[in-house]
């Protein structure tokens, strides 16, 4: 492309947010054809980097990852955001668009500090801040202790060997794009990763055509169904960053493999299901027959 604007690519300023930047202009400059580092990366810090102390559900939820970026966006000092999918609401400003997404990576979550669920100590100290994971260990191992923890990769990779906690769980994807051999995977059979875990969304402002046609070039479309579906499915549940929720949709060739689930705090409650569909709203009506299965206690988890 001719007379080519110089391209403003915003980020999180975390080492593996820098990373997924970096292999999203790469992508984009071997689909055109450009020079290296003509995609520009800028990083910019957000209210999720600034609260290391605190869950994000008791300080904001998943927007602190997110509103900073968008405002850059929406202000035009940036032409689009890498997000991990996971870390994105499901409710978007209308006048921005997810207009690509990388093909996904392994989807599993890691264990770090013991071979596997079973092999934890009796009694043991988990440390993690996500709802879905607290509740998923809790279900298989009530005898654990868990507790929050916040911080990049290395920082928490750090606390375990300084022994503040027994184990951690991160995401292999991760740790696979940062090139740190930890831990063991856990089979998606026992914990069920979050929507949209392992795949890097591209988000622009959805009135530039220009960059979401250079966006169509490096859209991984498999990986942006599953996606879009998972997402469909946490939307129509009204979840929010406290809703222990998981889903994972595969595409086969028999149609898309869908399982998800939904959990209470303490692990006790786990309604769990697994359908071949084809549409999103397949999902959306599968979260609110799930959520109607649901006790009082559980569904208030998810309201809004």
């Amino acid at each position: 492309m001719t007379n080519l604007r110089v391209i403003t690519l915003g980020t999180r300023g975390s080492p593996l947010a820098v990373v997924q930047a970096r292999s999203v202009a790469a992508a984009l400059e071997a689909a055109h054809g450009w020079a290296p580092e003509t995609v520009v990366i800028r990083t910019i810090r957000t209210s999720g980097d600034r609260i290391q102390d605190r869950p994000l559900a008791e300080v904001g939820g998943k927007a602190l990852w997110t509103k900073e970026l968008d405002l850059a966006l929406l202000s035009g000092e940036s032409d689009l955001s890498v997000h991990s999918m996971k870390d994105v609401e499901s409710e978007r400003p209308a006048a921005l668009v997810i207009a690509a997404m990388m093909e996904r990576a392994d989807v599993r979550d890691r264990l770090i500090g013991a071979r596997s669920i079973e092999a934890l100590p009796h009694g043991g100290l988990v440390g993690t801040s996500s709802p879905r994971r607290a509740a998923q260990l809790r279900h298989w191992r009530p005898d654990l202790r868990i507790e929050p923890i916040r911080g990049n990769v290395q920082t928490r990779l750090d606390k375990i060997a300084r022994g503040e906690a027994d184990a951690t769980m991160l995401a292999a994807a991760g740790l696979d794009r940062l090139g740190i051999e930890a831990g063991s995977p856990v089979p998606t059979e026992a914990m069920l990763p979050a929507p949209g875990q392992a795949a890097i969304g591209i988000e622009c402002r959805a009135d530039d055509r220009e960059v979401r046609a250079l966006l169509l070039a490096i859209d991984h479309q498999p990986t942006h169904r599953a996606v879009a579906i998972e997402r469909a499915f946490t939307r129509a549940l009204g979840g929010t960053c406290h809703s222990p929720v998981a889903a994972l949709a595969e595409l086969t060739p028999a149609g898309v493999r869908f399982r998800a689930e939904i959990l209470s705090g303490d692990g006790a409650e786990r309604i769990s299901e697994e359908r071949l569909i084809e549409e999103e709203a397949e999902a959306e009506a599968l979260a609110r027959e799930m959520l109607g299965r649901a006790s009082a206690a559980t569904r208030a988890l998810f309201d809004k």
